[in-house]
């Protein structure tokens, strides 16, 4: 994608939807649908980010023994 992806999930949706109209009109495995299994791919990251920030990760616990 060479646009940057919007910040609301409902956005996001759209566009997702629409990329997998786009997925689904073209042949299996061809250029377009991997184009679009890729924008899928980024949209979901956009979402995943959204609904749960970075700082919103548990951060590592030790093993114990460690």
């Amino acid at each position: 994608m060479t646009q940057p992806l919007p910040d609301t999930r409902a956005a996001l949706l759209v566009l997702h939807a629409a990329a997998r109209r786009r997925r689904s009109a073209v042949p299996l495995g061809g250029p377009e649908y991997r184009q679009a299994c890729e924008e899928i791919a980024a949209i979901e990251v956009q979402i995943a980010r959204i609904e749960r920030p970075l700082e919103a990760v548990p951060t590592a616990v030790p093993k114990a023994g460690s």
